[in-house]
């Protein structure tokens, strides 16, 4: 693994600021690489992060993504640089972030400060042997006038080239993209960056957003969210968007309309903090905020009406001892632990969640089962997975299975370890001495 530069990537200690992947770490590193390969990634770096001292550290990291096939696309913000060269130049500036009226004054700022910017991050990425171009690829329209308001050159985006990134893309060059658009008569708009983040993202199909802030992730009620559904994200920017610290508020309803229109991940990360995007990748953990679509919209609890069909779903593997035998009044009895994954309202695939009353901390995940045509397309991880989401929201530690067959799969796909039996409640300990079956004990711990 390398550098664009043909040097091994750095990965260095921890420091004061944050947590880091050390060298010994690069194993855990490698079970995302697969995963990640060939993939769009969409940076977008706030103004005081590319004046931050650590820009010349993520730019490291940047090249390391690349060295491992991610395709990057960089977006950067100018409020900060904004502010200051109209303090520089005693100019008075509408608005410093895209999202209100920009006059004349304001954008002729605005282009020299994201020139100024752009070259700062151009000159960065050619010191990592990266090649990088910036691009005339976001056309725009003006807003127009808003509440009796004309937003003169503030622009919304119109159209992207997206064949002419993606060529950029192809050819190993990374495209730097300023929030400035040009409109129908090639004149320059002012775009605001979270907002074109999330328009490139919808264009190119990017698995994730990673917006690089000076604050600490997405804050909630005075509090750092490390997850949060989008369903819940945009319940609260309805309901309650005054819990959202006005810092997070513009990529909290970014975040919210990009995974509308197709991206699974975003990130608000810590861009100060020395290895924070390796981290916040190549890691279960993190370092900041994540919002996440619902992988799961197939998937729902069992309903009684659904015991004959659970029941007839897994009676081939009760031949084949993969499941215990458990009879229709067995699965009525305990259908409240049950959830199913449906195609056009087929139940296909099963998987129990059983909590233990006099330990909290743990869970059992069980009767995992898809049909065999529905094998190899992800569906029993989404449903471990899911119930692995289900047990964490529960406040639980731990998930463990029991697996006679299907251990491989828990322990290479699912990220579960094979420990003893002696990590089984008593209760539970004793069933399993009973049935004979010698199933493999794994565990899962949920961070």
């Amino acid at each position: 693994m390398s550098t664009g530069n043909g040097t091994p990537p750095s990965l260095p200690a921890a420091t004061a600021q944050g947590t880091t992947i050390k060298p010994t770490d690069l194993r855990g590193i490698l079970k995302y690489v697969p995963r990640f390969q060939g993939q769009i990634f969409v940076l977008a770096l706030d103004g005081a992060i590319v004046a931050d001292e650590n820009l010349s550290n993520l730019l490291v990291d940047i090249a390391v993504l690349r060295s491992l096939g991610i395709k990057v696309v960089l977006i950067h913000g100018i409020g900060q640089q904004l502010v200051e060269l109209a303090a520089l130049r005693n100019v008075a500036i509408s608005d410093a972030y895209g999202t209100g009226v920009t006059d004349a004054a304001t954008l002729d700022l605005a282009i020299r400060a994201s020139s100024r910017v752009s070259h700062v991050i151009l000159e960065g990425l050619t010191q990592n042997s990266l090649k990088c171009a910036i691009t005339n690829s976001i056309r725009a329209l003006p807003i127009g006038i808003i509440k009796g308001v004309d937003q003169q050159f503030t622009g919304r985006v119109e159209r992207i080239d997206k064949e002419f990134i993606s060529e950029l893309i192809d050819r190993s060059v990374v495209p730097v993209v300023p929030p400035l658009a040009f409109g129908p008569d090639g004149k320059s708009l002012r775009i605001n960056s979270d907002a074109l983040a999330a328009e490139l993202a919808e264009a190119l199909h990017a698995t994730k957003i990673i917006y690089l802030t000076p604050h600490g992730g997405l804050e909630i009620d005075g509090e750092i969210r490390r997850e949060i559904s989008v369903d819940a994200l945009r319940a609260i920017i309805k309901d309650k968007p005054d819990q959202i610290a006005e810092t997070s508020r513009s990529k909290a309803m970014h975040a919210v309309k990009a995974i509308e229109t197709g991206t699974p991940r975003v990130h608000i990360v810590d861009g100060r903090i020395f290895d924070g995007l390796i981290n916040e990748i190549f890691s279960s953990e993190g370092v900041g905020s994540l919002v996440y679509g619902n992988d799961y919209q197939q998937i729902r609890k069992a309903r009684r009406s659904d015991v004959r069909f659970i029941y007839s779903l897994t009676r081939n593997a009760v031949r084949r001892e993969e499941l215990i035998h458990r009879t229709q009044q067995a699965i009525e009895k305990n259908i409240d632990q049950f959830f199913v994954y449906e195609i056009d309202e087929n139940i296909i695939a099963c998987v129990t969640l059983y909590f233990y009353p006099d330990m909290p901390e743990l869970a059992e995940v069980g009767s995992l089962y898809v049909l065999p045509f529905y094998h190899h397309r992800g569906i029993g991880k989404k449903m471990v997975e899911y119930a692995c989401l289900m047990a964490k929201e529960r406040g639980t530690k731990r998930v463990i299975a029991l697996s006679t067959q299907s251990f491989g799969f828990f322990t290479a796909v699912c990220g579960f370890e094979e420990t003893t039996k002696e990590a089984l409640p008593e209760a539970r300990l004793k069933l399993y001495d009973d049935s004979g079956r010698n199933a493999k004990v794994l565990v899962k711990q949920l961070t």
